[in-house]
């Protein structure tokens, strides 16, 4: 009988319990992306830059914050260049009263889950271990995937409260 040596079956071990991290990090960012659009898609686009009040962002802004914010966590833990938010979704970030329109957010949400979904499929187990940030706030690429999927569930849970003011049943939650 040959024995395999601890070392080596450690890292089997660690190899294969990051598969099953990433796999489960992937599985859930993907049910958070489609959820998130159906709460978007439920937002009528006369109601799109709707706020309970001045101090809150509009609907739409809530959207184009948190996809440029996965746009920009996926592509620092991967490695890859998030894209350029486009011209007309910049120009809204830029200005505090701008408004945006649903079918512009909408197809910027889609290319944020598109990129997303892009980018974890790059990452890997020295990503997810590896820290970077500002000093003060440096976290691992894992700390950043989960710090970006709770933002995206806080942000979408105020977006749910938008639509039930709106009279707006928002869409079930899946799991």
């Amino acid at each position: 009988m040959r024995l395999i040596p601890v070392s080596i079956l450690a890292l089997a071990l660690a190899a294969g319990l990051c598969a099953d991290e990433k796999e489960a990090i992937t599985k859930h960012w993907k049910t958070s992306d489609e959820f998130t659009l159906a709460v978007a898609e439920a937002m009528p686009a006369e109601s799109w830059n709707f706020s309970p009040s001045p101090e809150e962002m509009g609907f739409g802004k809530l959207m184009v914050h948190f996809a440029f914010y996965n746009n920009m966590v996926a592509g620092r833990v991967s490695g890859m260049q998030a894209p350029a938010p486009p011209e007309k979704i910049a120009a809204v970030n830029k200005d505090p009263k701008g408004t945006i329109d649903k079918q512009t957010t909408i197809q910027y949400l889609k290319d944020s889950v598109a990129f997303c979904e892009k980018a974890l499929a790059e990452v890997t187990a020295a990503k997810l271990d590896e820290t970077f940030g500002p000093e003060g706030r440096r976290s691992t690429g894992r700390e950043a995937l989960w710090g970006a999927f709770t933002h995206t569930a806080h942000h979408r849970g105020q977006a749910e409260v938008y639509l039930r003011v709106k009279g707006i049943q928002p869409p079930k939650y899946r799991f």
